[in-house]
């Protein structure tokens, strides 16, 4: 009666273990899986912030060449000649329409 006993409470202990070890491990799944979800979206977003930033500085060099130009006074008097149609004294503008 006695080794009975034991062996329920080894049973139980067996169980208890089991079912114990068995949600430890879930939990840690899940939350390990929680965070490679995470990382891969910061990976992504890193990967696209990337992308941003190569067309920004490409952007910024188109900008910074326009902002030379402008500070030549000739460049200037073209820039408006052919963009706002004025002209100089005795200058006729005819415009030709563009094809697309």
């Amino acid at each position: 009666m006695l080794k009975k006993q034991n062996q329920k409470k080894l049973h139980r202990r067996m169980l208890i273990f089991g079912l114990s070890s068995i949600i430890i491990i879930c939990t840690l799944s899940f939350t390990m899986g929680k965070y490679w979800i995470t990382i891969f979206e910061k990976y992504q977003e890193k990967e696209k912030l990337a992308e941003e930033l190569v067309s920004l500085k490409e952007k910024q060099k188109e900008l910074e060449l326009d902002a030379k130009k402008l500070q030549d006074s000739e460049y200037i008097a073209r820039y408006a000649r052919e963009k706002y149609l004025y002209s100089k004294e005795g200058e006729f503008i005819i415009k030709i329409p563009e094809d697309e």
